[in-house]
């Protein structure tokens, strides 16, 4: 290999190199950068205007558990923030379809983005649009930071703003559909309990029209005024305590039985009925799912493009190009110098021995 060979990529080949074409270099480079700067301006590239929102999830989802409930112990105070579980779960609803179709639906954004839906795969590229600019991103103190870029500065903020709105409506409009079932079955099973309850006592209540009112106490109360009146060989009063105590003795299990399930009832009509508050709670209240930290707000400068950057880049990788172009144009002309001068020696050598 000769010196030209070994050192092709040398600094000092390269600095030689460069020397030699400065010119064309430059007045290429220039073009480049003044090209860089025109199809970087609004005309080509269209602005977009960023804005940012952050918010952090609340720590419990359930107001009737925290507030109402007395059985329900948790260390969790809905006026904490939320922790991982939480913020990993505010990061997949706002990335989930019922968000995204409600930013889109809200701020019509297939128009704004000037897609129409007869062209081909407009859905497809309202997607790739929408989340190419609007991304959802965990912070390192576990809150969640929305970022918005739009080419309307203003419309860009309301978006970012909305969509915080818009997660705590999709929070509560998710739970609430569990919330309202649970809440029917809790209703109906304290419907139920109160009806059959109604039920007993109309049954006690027909009971006490016949004279039983206390099964136990009236037998041990009627028991004794008969020993009286039988001592006292009162016949009337004797019948008349014999007819008490017979209506007793056919209805007095029935009350006793009565009674007995009624108790239960109630027992199990006072827990039913903390469920069935709770569920009521749960299924006609609302309550924030988020703390908001900073609020979007209209942005003055644009985000992108970033004027300086395309610049600086374009130059760079013409300068790189424009590098490997040199010395590709060098090593041929090189090689084809060599290739001329192997053959004129051919032929040079060819003439000698035809004279020999």
């Amino acid at each position: 290999m000769d010196e030209q060979s070994r050192n092709t990529y040398s600094s000092k080949y390269l600095c030689k190199l460069l020397v030699e074409y400065r010119k064309p270099l430059l007045i290429i480079l220039a073009a480049a950068a003044v090209l860089a700067v025109i199809f970087s301006s609004r005309h080509f590239i269209t602005p977009l205007y960023k804005s940012t929102t952050i918010i952090y999830p609340t720590s419990s989802n359930s107001i009737s558990k925290v507030l109402i409930s007395t059985t329900y112990q948790s260390e969790k105070d809905i006026m904490n923030f939320g922790e991982d579980e939480q913020t990993e779960q505010m990061l997949q609803v706002l990335n989930s379809n019922r968000v995204r179709d409600k930013v889109i639906s809200r701020f019509n954004l297939m128009e704004h983005y000037d897609i129409r839906p007869d062209s081909k795969y407009p859905y497809t590229r309202l997607n790739k649009l929408y989340d190419s600019r609007i991304k959802f991103r965990r912070t390192e103190y576990n809150a969640v930071k929305i970022t918005v870029l739009d080419s309307d500065a203003a419309l860009s903020a309301r978006i970012a703003n909305e969509i915080a709105e818009i997660f705590d409506s999709t929070m509560n409009q998710m739970q609430k559909e569990v919330a309202v079932e649970a809440f029917r079955i809790v209703e109906q099973e304290y419907n139920t309990l109160v009806a059959e309850m109604n039920m007993l006592e109309d049954s006690l209540n027909t009971l006490r029209k016949l004279g039983v009112f206390d099964y136990e106490s009236q037998v041990e109360m009627l028991s004794q005024q008969l020993a009286v009146e039988l001592g006292k060989g009162n016949n009337q009063g004797i019948k008349n305590i014999q007819e008490q105590l017979d209506v007793l003795a056919e209805y007095g299990g029935a009350s006793y039985a009565i009674n007995e399930r009624l108790d239960n009832d109630r027992l199990q009509l006072s827990l039913v009925k903390s469920k069935y508050e709770e569920a009521k709670v749960d299924a006609t209240e609302f309550i924030p799912h988020k703390f908001v930290v900073t609020s979007a707000f209209q942005a003055e400068r644009k985000a992108y493009p970033v004027r300086w950057i395309i610049v600086v880049v374009t130059v760079l990788s013409t300068l790189l190009l424009l590098i490997f172009c040199i010395v590709a144009y060098d090593r041929s002309k090189d090689f084809f110098r060599r290739e001329a001068e192997t053959e004129a020696a051919t032929d040079r050598k060819g003439k000698h021995l035809e004279k020999e």
